[in-house]
């Protein structure tokens, strides 16, 4: 079984021609590994080179610098990762990567600002790339305008309305990561990885990588198989949120990193997370429980399923103004 490529011209839009065919490609997808390819994305080619030349200079910063920009210091986890600090697959090493994160700015009078909600607030930037903020936030709104059209595409392969998920949308929780990836150790033993075996937390991944490759993807049987960079495409995965959402019958797969084809050269990948909305309510959408059968997933929001998965790999405690019991807005 490959990964299979979903080519979105003619359904980038709401009625486009071809968005019930790609609706069909996507379901089938979805309920094989979860991941697959999109090109013809609508996002130009120069955004994306632009946000790899500033991912190369965030990681190009001397360590004291990154140090004092660390996510540690930052309410909302934004701003540099050491090497090690994740361990994505608790049965591996740590993992072998660095990275730096940023998201959405809301600003300081926003009621989930306010209730310190994760995710929601400021990011931190390093002085010496004055250009940097304004290229990230042009990239997080190109993806996340993407992320809608493929929530919107994945409401029709359901058999829902193509509009059924924008309301969640309303204040997303959203990351952009940008990783290095150094080159895989040649004495390494068989519990290294750039990344861990996991799946991811969220909605929707979408990747952009360049042009070593090391992303494997765990098929339905059990195999690995490299998700090979192909030119002019973004890998996209669905998250933890989608089975909750269609009660298992769409699948977020594990996948892992290792930097093994670059030639002894680091690995750059940038991926971008969407997740909805804080208080988006997470529960199987109709059609997608069988009669007289129970949910196999307990309904939740996107907050608090977020933010047990930064509990669990970060250690993170839980705050007073951050509980499960607080009133949404």
């Amino acid at each position: 079984m490959s990964i299979p490529i979903l080519d979105l011209q003619e359904a980038l839009a709401p009625g486009g021609a071809r968005s019930a065919a790609v609706a069909a490609q996507l379901r089938a997808a979805a309920m094989a590994s979860g991941f697959f390819y999109v090109r013809n994305h609508g996002v130009s080619g120069e955004l994306v080179a632009r946000q790899f030349r500033v991912a190369h200079q965030l990681m190009a910063l001397p360590q004291q610098r990154r140090q004092a920009l660390s996510m540690q210091h930052s309410p909302t986890l934004r701003g540099f990762e050491n090497i090690g600090a994740q361990t994505l697959d608790a049965a591996a090493r740590p993992d072998l990567k660095e990275s730096f994160y940023c998201g959405m700015v809301y600003p300081d009078d926003h009621p989930y600002v306010r209730a310190g909600y994760q995710t929601y607030g400021h990011n931190q930037w390093p002085s010496e790339l004055p250009d940097a903020p304004a290229q990230c936030e042009t990239y997080i709104r190109t993806m996340l305008a993407l992320s809608t059209r493929l929530m919107q595409l994945m409401a029709l392969s359901l058999g829902l309305p193509e509009d059924y998920f924008d309301a969640t949308s309303a204040d997303p929780m959203v990351t952009l990561r940008m990783v290095r990836y150094p080159a895989h150790p040649v004495d390494a033993d068989d519990r290294t990885f750039g990344a861990g075996a996991h799946t991811d937390w969220g909605a929707i991944t979408i990747l952009a990588q360049d042009a070593h490759g090391g992303l494997e993807v765990c098929m339905p049987g059990g195999d690995w198989v490299p998700a090979t960079p192909v030119e002019g495409c973004f890998v996209v995965n669905l998250g933890d949120m989608i089975p909750r959402w269609t009660n298992g019958l769409y699948h977020s797969n594990p996948h892992r990193v290792r930097n093994l084809h670059s030639g002894g050269a680091p690995r750059y990948s940038i991926p971008f997370f969407y997740e909805p909305g804080y208080f988006a309510r997470i529960e199987a959408v109709p059609g997608t429980v069988p009669a007289g059968e129970a949910p196999r997933h307990a309904p939740c929001t996107a907050g608090e399923h977020l933010r047990e998965m930064y509990r669990k790999t970060y250690g993170l405690k839980t705050g007073a103004t951050d509980a499960t019991s607080a009133a949404s807005p």
